[in-house]
């Protein structure tokens, strides 16, 4: 078995200056690259948005729980890997929220139709180091799913960015529960 490292969803508009920008972003993107290129991970995947028509997770007057203004609309820069995240770094990109919303990178799948969960256990991966953006959102719910799956989880915490600090000890706490470390 092995260790497979998931980015989340380090895309142009969910860093500094993308329609739906968190703070810290361009740094994940920057950080998670020297990590890709240390080698130390057998596996590497990401996550991205990649929306067509979301319905009403996009919103004019968006409430920032349920709603959002738009983002990674499928053929934008914003939908794109922020540099310098390149694709060819992933063995294999899912894409989630075509047409409703999503924020975990298990509700995704890649090109061909492969969900996560699959892919995974297809390349004998019984664990997951996750990183990336939102820490309080797609990071959140893909960890949490990670572990509802199976699979031994940890957050890399120092390589993600939160839309708002002040959800972290909730989600820490929901980490814990689910038995998913940080790191």
């Amino acid at each position: 078995m092995t260790a497979a490292l998931i980015v989340v969803d380090v895309q142009n508009d969910f860093c500094e200056g993308g329609s739906l920008a968190v703070a810290g972003g361009a740094r994940v993107a920057a950080d998670v690259a020297g990590l890709i290129g240390s080698g130390a991970y057998p596996i590497v995947l990401a996550t991205r948005d990649h929306h067509i028509d979301p319905g009403a997770h996009f919103s004019d007057a968006p409430d920032f729980v349920d709603s959002w203004p738009p983002h990674c609309v499928v053929g934008t820069d914003g939908e794109q890997l922020h540099a310098p995240l390149e694709p060819d770094m992933f063995a294999e990109t899912f894409f989630k929220g075509e047409y409703a919303a999503a924020y975990s990178g298990f509700e995704g799948a890649s090109a061909s139709g492969t969900g996560l969960a699959d892919w995974l256990r297809s390349h004998d991966v019984d664990r997951v180091d996750i990183c990336g953006v939102a820490t309080d959102y797609c990071v959140r719910a893909t960890a949490l799913d990670a572990a509802r799956e199976g699979f031994r989880v940890r957050v890399l915490e120092g390589l993600t960015a939160a839309v708002s600090a002040d959800n972290l000890p909730r989600v820490r706490q929901e980490w814990a529960d689910a038995g998913v470390t940080t790191d």
